[in-house]
């Protein structure tokens, strides 16, 4: 399916918004809000996210009567209303009167109240207060005309160590494994001494105790996932008895390492997340869109390809980054598009109004202290409102991948907790982003997905450093290959289980067969160090000369796949650096070495050539222009983007368009200014 129905029928078109807090303001100041609004053509705000203070000053004792009034004022202005559930940040006498609401750190110590997102998620207290006033919440507006959706909580993030998470800890560990026997084999604790022989000696991992054990810190993080989880459905729970009609959801943080956001994304309908890249510092912007349109993609993908929202953004300076630097000229309306590009049914900023004061007073807003319209970015923000109206025909438009990339959360935690090959970063979100960007170059729409999602709906799947094989993954992936798909794997694959035990027998353990080949050594190249993998002649993909390898190096066996090319320095020189298995109708690819993105690029182009995987404008892309369509299956929406700040002319494939942002025809070549998008529908 390429059509996917609104998130709320109620409002049946691109959403545009921000967030919005008038418990900060005076009845006056939301009076003007309405008028700003409308000028900004905004049709949505986010309200309540940190209001439990205003709604409830004292245990008991609420105040509802302010958001009645904004909340009529937002229906009778036509602006609708993503109500906020408060447990983001808690008040100051529910910390106070229950201390066990507060976090206690990895060293012991119970936080003093302050800050936000810090809440216990195993405390009952904290769970039966977020139920109360989610439930009073969704009592009172359950009918309320402004109600569009749910914005459940904010960001959920951290972990606490408190006797509670301990004990909570502990008894899902219990569940998880049934004996005491059965854990101490899954860690592997008779390394150092280490075996348990009472539940009650197991502690989470700290820097003042247990760090050595890899089962112990994976398990634990997946703990703090369920934990979470279960945290959000306690809150979800009264607002599905009361409201089943209103959809909800809760806004990720990208590619955030502290949860795995595959687990909790079912209990959402649908996905969200906060979006800030580090425009115009640190590389080019170009490198910045890909790694931007990688998360794109990831949150895409939790929903089989559903539309997301992309529910904040910066419509100026993110003031937490390194330099918080404006946004160029025509940044704002590509950026926001970017996400539009990529799937996004919503384009949404922190903040709409600056606050006077605290952390977040100089971070960017659509409504500047200067508290008028006559601003740069105001006048940014109201062009993307038009560009959205002027892009309705795209709303619930899919995007059709036939490309997968495996970037998974479990397997990203245990390759950061192994001592070997590398120290630190193993180079895995590097080795996935090098993988992506050679497709993003060419306007091949990528999705990006878990090791747990079945492959049957691609063509091409890129594994990169699949350290971790859970159960049952290469069974799976070893029939899709069988039945006709292209599997690309990596070196330092297969290596460990589910809990981080080493297969035994030769790596890459259960995809042995699928790949052919069996690594019996890897070669952690120093800095200043390189190798080269040179092209066998006469390859089936018509690759050919050599290329730089760098970092990692594997020493491989082939066992029936067919040899493409080797290593050409030290004492492995000639031993086969990238091979290919036949395996039933398909075929598996293993390269062995961390090739520089020169080598990536043509390979996963040979790749695509031979499936007959087309970009989305089949034509050579200038170096910095990104192409991606959304299609409803009939119609098809080309989103031409230029992230360089320079004007660039991009040639077009011969067909006739129209660009939907002006309404008039596209010539044959594309002239994009600095920052420049336009979005191209071809002539019906």
């Amino acid at each position: 399916m390429t059509q996917f129905p609104p998130i709320n029928p109620r409002l049946p078109r691109l959403w545009h918004g921000a967030d919005y807090s008038p418990e900060q303001w005076t009845p006056d100041i939301w009076q003007e809000d309405m008028r700003l609004m409308r000028l900004a053509r905004c049709n949505v705000m986010s309200v309540g996210i940190f209001a439990w203070a205003a709604l409830e000053p004292e245990e008991g004792c609420y105040r509802f009567e302010w958001l009645d009034q904004v909340l009529d004022l937002m229906a009778e202005n036509n602006v609708y209303a993503l109500l906020a559930t408060p447990s983001g940040a808690k008040p100051a006498w529910l910390a106070a009167k229950y201390p066990e609401v507060r976090r206690v750190r990895p060293d012991g110590v119970r936080e003093l109240q302050g800050g936000r997102h810090n809440h216990c998620l195993t405390s009952p207290v904290y769970r039966a207060k977020t139920r109360q006033i989610n439930t009073l919440l969704a009592e009172r507006y359950q009918d309320h005309p402004a109600l569009l959706m749910w914005h459940v909580s904010n960001e959920y993030s951290g972990e606490c160590r408190c006797d509670l998470c301990r004990a909570a800890f502990r008894d899902w560990l219990h569940r998880k494994y049934g004996t005491l026997d059965a854990l101490n084999h899954a860690w592997w604790t008779a390394f150092w001494s280490h075996t348990y022989t009472d539940w009650s000696q197991i502690d989470p991992p700290t820097p003042i105790g247990e760090t050595s054990i890899h089962g112990l810190s994976l398990d634990w993080k997946r703990f703090v996932t369920d934990q979470t989880l279960d945290f959000m459905r306690n809150e979800i729970a009264p607002l599905r008895q009361i409201t089943p009609d209103v959809p909800l959801t809760t806004n990720f943080m990208g590619a955030f390492p502290g949860l795995n956001y595959w687990k909790l994304a079912p209990a959402l309908d649908v996905i969200s997340w906060d979006s800030y890249p580090l425009w115009h510092q640190g590389a080019p912007d170009a490198e910045h869109a890909v790694k931007t349109a990688f998360i794109h993609d990831i949150h895409r993908s939790m929903k089989g390809g559903r539309p997301f929202m992309l529910m904040e953004s910066t419509p100026s300076v993110t003031n937490w980054h390194p330099h918080a630097r404006l946004k160029r000229p025509g940044m704002h309306l590509l950026s926001s598009l970017q996400a539009v590009a990529h799937g996004a049914d919503t384009v949404q900023y922190f903040q709409w109004r600056k606050s006077r004061g605290s952390s977040e007073k100089f971070h960017g807003a659509v409504v500047d202290h200067a508290g008028h319209d006559r601003t740069r970015v105001f006048g940014d923000v109201a062009e993307v409102g038009a560009a959205l109206e002027r892009l309705a025909p795209v709303l619930g438009a899919g995007v059709a991948a036939r490309v997968a990339i495996i970037y998974d959360w479990e397997n990203r935690w245990a390759l950061e907790g192994a001592q070997g090959p590398l120290q630190g970063d193993k180079g895995y979100w590097d080795a996935c982003l090098d993988h992506y960007r050679a497709f993003w170059q060419r306007g091949v729409p990528v999705d990006v997905i878990d090791m747990e999602q079945d492959p049957a709906r691609y063509d091409l799947v890129i594994a990169p450093m699949l350290y971790m094989v859970r159960p049952g993954v290469a069974e799976r992936l070893s029939a899709w290959v069988a039945a006709g798909g292209t599997l690309v794997a990596t070196y330092w694959s297969g290596v460990v289980d589910e809990n981080d035990l080493c297969f035994l027998g030769g790596f890459p353990g259960p995809l042995r067969d699928l790949l052919g080949v069996w690594a019996e050594e890897i070669d952690a190249l120093t800095p200043d160090d390189e190798n080269c993998v040179a092209i066998a002649p006469d390859t089936p993909l018509g690759l050919a000369g050599t290329y730089r390898a760098r970092d990692l190096c594997e020493l491989i066996h082939p066992e029936g796949a067919r040899v493409l090319a080797t290593y050409q320095a030290d004492f492995y020189a000639g031993r086969p650096a990238l091979t290919v298995n036949t395996f039933g109708e398909g075929q598996a690819y293993y390269v062995a070495s961390r090739n520089e993105q020169h080598f990536t690029d043509d390979f996963c182009r040979a790749l695509c050539d031979a499936r007959s995987i087309r970009p989305s404008l089949n034509v050579e892309l200038p170096p910095g222009i990104s192409v991606q369509a959304r299609t409803d299956g009939t119609r098809l929406f080309a989103f031409v983007m230029n992230f360089a700040p320079e004007p660039v002319r991009v040639p077009l494939d011969g067909q006739r368009y129209t660009d939907l942002l002006t309404g008039e025809p596209a010539s044959a070549t594309l002239d994009l200014a600095p920052y420049g998008v336009a979005v191209l529908e071809p002539a019906r």
